[in-house]
């Protein structure tokens, strides 16, 4: 019996940790970010308090969402993120979006979201979307959900899992997401593992694709555009 119980506790402490990776709840009606360190105040989830007395509605406030970012870089795409960068008042609140907009055949290219949900809203245009499950048993592949998104179609995409929007038609599109974080960070994959600085070990990263060095240094040598912006 008493194995049993130690078997539980043990299992109810992983089930807690794992609920508290995810954004705290508040424990007051707001806590603003402020972006000085040397501010003074209480770090809740990484950002600073701002006094509440102190706070005012613009706080709370962003605009320019109605417009359409940049789309003539070579991906063809551009993410207006509205996290708690933008919004200081969201620190805490657990909630994020993001205007997404792309020229024909635009995309944004696979990547993660470390700390994030995703729940996509097509406005205008056509777009291919997919997520890959995270590895799965021996001598099994990852599975590819993928869906073909028209206006008013929504897609979620799970926490963590590599995903991608691409737009096959050939007119402009647009959609908007929200993210169940403040802050849901962005890990672009090519970007990343290409891109780094200083850079991965070409023979590292050849072993991991199974091609040659040369392959690798051609892909390292070359710029790696970003498509989000705040």
């Amino acid at each position: 019996m008493a194995f049993r119980f130690h078997i539980a506790a043990a299992i109810l402490a992983l089930v807690f940790t794992m609920v508290r990776a995810s954004d705290p709840s508040p424990l007051q009606d707001f806590c603003v970010a402020v972006p000085d360190a040397n501010a003074g105040g209480v770090f809740v989830n990484g950002k600073i308090c701002k006094d509440p007395k102190l706070v005012e509605p613009e706080d709370f406030f962003f605009q320019g969402l109605n417009k359409p970012g940049s789309i003539s870089k070579p991906l063809g795409s551009n993410v207006t993120q509205v996290n708690v960068n933008q919004i200081p008042g969201l620190n805490t609140l657990g909630v994020s979006l993001a205007r997404l907009d792309f020229a024909p055949y635009g995309l944004n290219p696979p990547h993660i979201h470390p700390r994030a949900t995703e729940v996509l809203f097509v406005l205008e245009g056509t777009l291919l979307v997919g997520f890959v499950t995270s590895n799965p048993g021996m001598n099994m592949k990852n599975k590819l959900f993928t869906k073909v998104l028209n206006p008013g179609d929504v897609f979620v995409f799970p926490q963590g899992l590599i995903h991608f929007q691409f737009n096959q038609g050939e007119t402009d599109a647009v959609a908007f997401a929200g993210f169940g974080s403040q802050n849901p960070g962005v890990i672009t994959i090519a970007n990343a593992v290409f891109g780094s600085d200083p850079p991965i070990s070409p023979d590292v990263l050849a072993k991991a694709f199974q091609v040659g060095n040369d392959v690798i240094k051609k892909l390292q040598s070359q710029f790696w555009w970003d498509n989000n912006y705040p």
